[in-house]
């Protein structure tokens, strides 16, 4: 594998995290395949299929802001056209009364190349913990 593709590959990771925090629906679609995959809390054990699901928390205004910091990031090439990208996910949140928490997320991000381009095709997100700071 080469860095380029590694680099690539964590830059769009960082990207799709932004797109998540800042409630981006637009670029998050654009990152995104249409039959995106997905198990992470919010879906209680139930594999979550397409992006309706993911509209619904990414449409919403909370008075919240955070943003995400990728940890320990590992990629995996699956061939020439796949890659796994695994890393744990710190997301620092204030609150619209001011609360600063900060969340661990265990996150394994799967990545297919389409038509020349990167699209996330499936993930698994699992919560690891938080602690309020105030």
């Amino acid at each position: 594998m080469t860095a380029c593709i590694e680099d690539e590959l964590l830059i769009l990771t960082e990207r799709l995290l932004e797109a998540i925090d800042s409630k981006d629906w637009e670029t998050y679609t654009q990152l995104c395949d249409v039959s995106l995959t997905a198990y992470e809390p919010e879906a209680l054990g139930q594999l979550v299929e397409g992006l309706p699901f993911h509209y619904f928390y990414l449409n919403r205004t909370t008075g919240s802001v955070s943003q995400s910091t990728v940890c320990s990031p590992r990629i995996r090439m699956l061939g020439e056209n796949a890659a796994c990208v695994t890393y744990v996910r710190l997301v620092q949140a204030v609150d619209a009364e001011a609360h600063d928490t900060v969340g661990s997320y265990e996150e394994t991000r799967i990545w297919e190349k389409q038509d020349g381009q990167w699209k996330h095709v499936h993930f698994h997100r699992s919560f690891a913990g938080s602690v309020e700071l105030g």
